[in-house]
């Protein structure tokens, strides 16, 4: 999950630093350099330290070079605006997969929380980021870049902290009762 929402983080970076750069600049093409350079930085970071690089960041930053020269050679930010829109598909589909937030879980949680509560709540995951993706998407095709900006800013962000959130409270109560049961089921005076 830690990795997953790097990958957010990354996205929303790029997504942010090209919407300042565009919005200071006036100019499409500073705005798409600076996305770019924003993508090559955590993949340089990782190369020059020789740690292996992640097939999804590979895929992030050729789809934000391929994005970004398509904005830089036919003049429109749109395809820039939809590079968040194919992270989220990407990550929907990567976390469709059953099971997959189970190894980024710690102990307690591993230990207390039910199987079926983690594997629902990973295909929550991947259900949000459907949405926020296909979201992203129309308003990339049909908006204005103030709309989008607030939406990336704003409500993408806001619905993944508030799913974060959730969560965090559901899967926290869960450890709360398991770890309490099994206090109780300890014979009195057993550490």
């Amino acid at each position: 999950m830690k990795q997953a929402l790097w990958h957010i983080l990354d996205d929303f970076l790029s997504a942010v630093l090209f919407l300042i750069a565009y919005a200071a600049s006036g100019s499409l093409r500073v705005a798409v350099a600076i996305a770019v350079l924003a993508a090559l930085a955590p993949v340089s970071m990782r190369v020059l330290r020789q740690r292996p690089v992640e097939p999804l960041q590979w895929s992030s930053l050729g789809l934000t070079l391929a994005l970004g020269a398509a904005a830089w050679l036919l003049g429109s930010p749109r395809f820039m605006m939809a590079r968040p829109s194919a992270v989220h598909l990407a990550l929907a589909a990567a976390m469709s997969r059953g099971g997959w937030m189970i190894p980024y879980l710690n102990a307690a949680a591993r230990d207390n929380v039910p199987k079926p509560v983690v594997v629902a709540a990973g295909h929550a995951w991947a259900v949000l980021m459907a949405a926020l993706g296909l979201t992203n998407l129309i308003i990339a095709l049909h908006f204005d870049l103030w709309v989008w900006a607030w939406y990336v800013t704003v409500i993408s962000v806001g619905a993944k902290l508030a799913a974060l959130a959730l969560q965090y409270a559901v899967f926290r109560a869960l450890v709360r009762r398991g770890l309490a049961r099994a206090a109780a089921a300890q014979p009195h005076g057993a550490k």
